[in-house]
């Protein structure tokens, strides 16, 4: 199905939130082999790792679409993670939106927001990420700080960290917060 920004039935909101339900957790990690496998091909296959293999280690954020106020389908997705030798510091990995969705409510920003603000609400002290090049500057805007360049499964990433009072706690991620999504004026052709 291709999404059209402008028909009536896009959705109007998402909710972001911790995924809880099994069908979330397997839509997120279809997203994430579409973005990182198929589309940039920077795994083959699979892009599972270590930290998804650990039980109970990597802790899944989802977007949902919305359609007549319920939950529609996973359109993006982050990870994060509490590292087990570095207490109280938290990594977020894996940042995913479906490329129809890119565009529609700032949802990248909304899962660095849920990201951050989930592992804050945990007691996180120190929150990092490998930020692909071409995203460091949005994450530079959302009060971020760059400490590194260096490459990643051969593609440059800045090694950055949250401005962590930027980002409040998240008391319930489970029940998560909603995102309007942003309407595009429908073009038209002069006579």
């Amino acid at each position: 199905m291709l999404f059209d920004p402008y028909d009536a039935h896009v959705p109007s909101a998402f909710l972001v939130k911790l995924a809880d339900a099994g069908w979330e957790r397997r839509e997120a990690a279809a997203l994430r082999r579409a973005v990182f496998c198929h589309e940039q091909g920077v795994f083959a296959g699979d892009d599972r790792d270590a930290i998804d293999a650990a039980d109970g280690l990597a802790h899944t954020i989802v977007a949902l679409s919305c359609v007549a106020g319920q939950p529609d389908q996973v359109v993006g997705t982050v990870r994060i993670h509490e590292w087990p030798d570095a207490p109280r510091t938290w990594t977020g990995s894996r940042l995913a939106v479906h490329a129809a969705f890119r565009r529609h409510g700032h949802l990248g920003s909304a899962l660095i927001r849920a990201a951050v603000g989930t592992a804050n609400a945990r007691g996180c002290d120190r929150f990092m990420a490998q930020v692909q090049a071409q995203n460091v500057e949005l994450f530079q805007k959302l009060n971020w700080r760059l400490l590194d360049r260096i490459e990643v499964h051969g593609r440059p990433h800045g090694v950055m960290q949250a401005g962590l009072a930027h980002y409040p706690p998240i008391a319930d991620p489970l029940t998560g917060f909603v995102v309007t999504a942003a309407r595009r004026a429908r073009r038209t052709e002069a006579a």
